[in-house]
């Protein structure tokens, strides 16, 4: 689901504001996305609620990223009892003209999968931004 969308409440909002700083802090050319999906019946079909997605576009390809565009998709759990959202995984994906090119999960085991890769340093830095996604929403400190 659109990130612009999950931000239904003051907290919420907060914490996917500060996801994008923590991306744009790393990579300062990424252009934020909170809404990277339309709104026609056949998407919103296919979109999952429990998830707030944002899409971060370079300025054009990027050999390092080996992509153009990355959809971030971070994975919630809501305790229903006590209405606590808490992050179970993060997926971003790179994207350029011929699609998918890469996707990198926390769910599994943190490794690049797909056509291409971004560069090491690019990728240490997207799993940065990942372990600082669960900081963000699970509250955790170090």
């Amino acid at each position: 689901m659109n990130a612009a969308e999950q931000a239904n409440s003051i907290q919420v909002a907060t914490k996917i504001a500060t996801v994008v700083r923590l991306f744009k802090a790393e990579f300062p050319d990424l252009r934020a996305d909170l809404s990277p999906w339309t709104s026609d019946p056949e998407t919103r079909e296919l979109l999952d609620p429990e998830s707030a997605d944002l899409g971060f576009h370079l300025p054009g390809v990027s050999r390092r990223f080996q992509c153009r565009s990355l959809l971030v998709q971070i994975r919630f759990h809501r305790d229903i009892e006590t209405q606590d959202t808490r992050v179970i995984g993060v997926e971003v994906a790179g994207f350029d003209h011929r699609g998918k090119q890469w996707t990198l999960s926390t769910i599994h085991n943190w490794s690049f999968v797909g056509a291409a890769a971004p560069d090491s340093d690019v990728g240490e830095k997207l799993k940065d931004c990942c372990r600082q996604v669960f900081r963000v929403f699970n509250n955790f400190s170090e």
